[in-house]
């Protein structure tokens, strides 16, 4: 049998490998622009939920399996509602958009319901006895979050200009939500925080000496401007004090400090202080929307710098403010 010339010169052709499970819920997410974090839970979740399975692939599974293992989180696990409600939220991220899969049967899986719970919240005293054993960074930085009500994570992401000094407010870019707001940026921390950047400016130009001094910024952010992620505006406000490598590009960079660290400063001032409360740095920000009423200020504007968006979510602290017969004098106080 005679081979056509043509086949002869024509190479074979190598069908593309389709990306393992993992690969492509790690692109699906990239592709959404999801964080770091998320994606770090979600491949997570999805592959303890492979391996509880005795490693079955999630396309021969269903209502069944899913319920099966969000019980035994609940049940042998002892995970709180949030957690389980995460593990759920991964799987249903892994079924509708990975594999594409219409999941009718996943609307009949119950959530776990999250306790209603008062915050725990500091007294002016104790807040002061607290900031008063943080030091340096970690003390800035705690001054910050109460100052102006930011969750941590909202204050390790600061960027030089966010920061307003003239009209004393920063800028909260993509808050819980995805949502930018202003809030106050308090006056006794200007010539701190001033001082401060000097020092990581002169970080920042030892970094582009060596030939770092990248950061990072969001994917559309570095299309549209390649040159800003060298500029100082862009630098964060609390840099971390090594650089790293990116685990999604791969560059090495400088990114924000570990939240870890501060969590840490901020458990051992509690302890120091002597207080009994579980605060942590979140704490903070429940003090500062508690101590806004206290003293007076309008619910809407507290729920405007906080960035809630239901004044709903809002009202908890009106509960704080009402505990203990809901401000009324005991009878037993009056004999």
């Amino acid at each position: 049998m005679t081979v056509p010339f043509s086949d002869i010169n024509t190479p074979p052709v190598s069908l593309p490998k389709t990306p393992k499970l993992l690969d492509q819920v790690r692109g699906k997410i990239r592709l959404k622009h999801y964080s770091i974090r998320t994606e770090q839970a979600y491949v997570d979740w999805i592959r303890r939920f492979i391996l509880f399975h005795n490693k079955r692939h999630p396309t021969d599974m269903g209502a069944s399996e899913v319920e099966a293992f969000l019980t035994h989180l609940a049940v042998k696990g002892k995970v709180a509602a949030s957690t389980q409600n995460q593990a759920r939220s991964a799987l249903l991220f892994l079924y509708k958009e990975v594999l594409d899969q219409a999941l009718p049967w996943m609307d009949d899986i119950t959530l776990a319901k999250r306790p209603l719970r008062l915050p725990v919240v500091l007294t002016h005293a104790e807040v002061k006895a607290v900031l008063e054993r943080l030091r340096g960074t970690h003390g800035l930085l705690a001054r910050l979050l109460y100052g102006a009500g930011m969750r941590l994570m909202e204050g390790l992401r600061l960027r030089v200009k966010d920061l307003d000094f003239e009209r004393r407010e920063l800028l909260v870019r993509e808050g819980k939500g995805a949502k930018d707001r202003i809030t106050m940026l308090p006056v006794t921390l200007i010539d701190p925080l001033k001082n401060h950047l000097i020092r990581v400016k002169t970080l920042h130009g030892e970094d582009l000496r060596q030939g770092y001094g990248a950061v990072y910024l969001p994917d559309a952010l570095e299309r549209k401007y390649p040159n800003a992620h060298r500029d100082w505006g862009w630098q964060y406000v609390f840099p971390s004090r090594q650089l790293s490598v990116d685990p999604r590009s791969g560059v090495t960079r400088r990114h924000h400090a570990d939240e870890k660290g501060v969590q840490r400063a901020m458990h051992q001032a509690v302890r120091d202080a002597g207080l009994t409360k579980p605060a942590t740095p979140h704490t903070l920000r429940h003090s500062f929307a508690t101590h806004l009423l206290m003293s007076g200020s309008d619910i809407r504007t507290v729920q405007e710098l906080l960035g809630h968006k239901d004044v709903s979510t809002t009202m908890i602290y009106t509960h704080v403010l009402n505990r203990g017969g809901r401000g009324v004098v005991s009878p037993l106080d009056a004999i």
